[in-house]
């Protein structure tokens, strides 16, 4: 296993050498083109600061208003009949919001209930099976100007709710 830290240590300086190298043979500018996209990642960087601004207000208001309890409190009994721990709901709301608040969530789950039980293993599972998709279309999307998402919104949306759903069988199925 010793070979894949020695792989792993050299694969970015490789491919880094690599460009380079091709930049040159191919007679491209390299340094020149290197410090004009530069330019445009911090010039793109500024432009996506509004957006992504606006969505961690959103998350904030929505955790610490209390809506997250509300809403969990309401769906509980469900919950219960259909075998689904409630401590993962807020991690199912969040994860398509922010990947850091969701990371968050599952550490603190994992804290709580240990790497090895039930939620454990669900809010990892779950963790890497669905993904932040509002955070995605809101820099991405906003990134290049595009303001009609609806569609994106409702794929990546259903894709997350799949991604929940498939956590919860497959985590039932292989750990209960």
């Amino acid at each position: 296993m010793e070979w894949v830290t020695t792989v792993s240590m050299w694969m970015i300086p490789s491919i880094i050498a690599i460009i380079l190298i091709a930049g040159t043979v191919k007679k491209v500018p390299t340094y020149e083109t290197f410090v004009e996209g530069a330019k445009e990642g911090v010039s793109m960087s500024f432009s996506i600061i509004p957006y992504l601004v606006g969505m961690l207000v959103a998350i904030t208001v929505f955790r610490e208003s209390g809506a997250m309890e509300f809403f969990i409190s309401l769906i509980r009994p469900a919950l219960e009949m259909a075998g689904i721990p409630a401590d993962i709901v807020p991690l199912a709301l969040i994860r398509p919001l922010s990947g850091t608040g969701a990371l968050g969530m599952t550490s603190d789950l994992i804290a709580t209930h240990g790497p090895d039980s039930f939620i454990g293993r669900l809010a990892s599972t779950m963790q890497g099976s669905t993904d932040t998709t509002f955070y995605v279309l809101t820099v991405y999307f906003g990134a290049v100007g595009i303001r009609k998402m609806g569609d994106a919104l409702k794929v990546g949306l259903l894709a997350d709710l799949i991604g929940v759903f498939a956590s919860i069988i497959i985590v039932s199925i292989v750990f209960l």
